[in-house]
């Protein structure tokens, strides 16, 4: 399955009352093509950070639903954030890995994913949850399990490359972060 197919999946599951990060580049650029929400927080320019700002979101707003996307290339730049999630395991904290084995936003250098485990790692840093789904019925499957209590870990193979045609987020940072908090907490 492709990483836009995943997205689409995903998004389509949700009730609309999650907050959902998306990593910089493709990720977001898909999210923002597939289903441009005010509780969606498109990151640029903050590659590996996705995991970090879903857990502070987790731990401060604990009476939301936290959803964390991103993909092997952003959570292998910055590994301790599971340990982190894992230490303060915030049961409302869905973390979500799209595995294509390349930083594709950045023209598809290969990443180490084939040999990291993050499933492995994820469980091991004390994640309630973790799953791998490497076809749509899987993720079909993977995806009733959202609502479960977290930390969970997703990991989703999916294939290189995205979705055609596919434009840039047309909102500015500023706009995201207004919309986005306007939705999260109401100011």
């Amino acid at each position: 399955m492709k990483r836009y197919e995943a997205i689409e999946m995903i998004s389509q599951s949700l009730n609309g009352n999650e907050l959902v990060i998306s990593s910089t580049g493709m990720i977001s650029r898909e999210l923002f093509t597939i289903r441009d929400a005010p509780q969606n927080f498109y990151m640029i320019g903050s590659m590996g950070l996705a995991s970090s700002i879903g857990l502070g979101l987790a731990l401060s707003l604990p009476e939301k639903q936290i959803i964390a996307i991103e993909g092997d290339g952003s959570i292998l730049m910055n590994m301790g954030s599971i340990a982190t999630i894992g230490h303060f395991a915030p049961k409302n904290l869905i973390h979500i890995v799209l595995d294509n084995g390349t930083h594709d936003s950045t023209g598809g250098q290969a990443t180490v994913s084939d040999t990291v485990k993050l499933e492995g790692v994820a469980h091991a840093a004390g994640y309630r949850l973790t799953q791998t789904a490497a076809s749509k019925e899987e993720l079909r499957k993977a995806i009733t399990r959202l609502s479960q209590q977290g930390p969970a870990f997703f990991l989703v193979k999916v294939e290189e490359g995205g979705l055609e045609g596919m434009g840039r987020v047309l909102h500015s940072p500023e706009e995201i972060k207004n919309r986005f908090q306007k939705r999260a907490i109401g100011i």
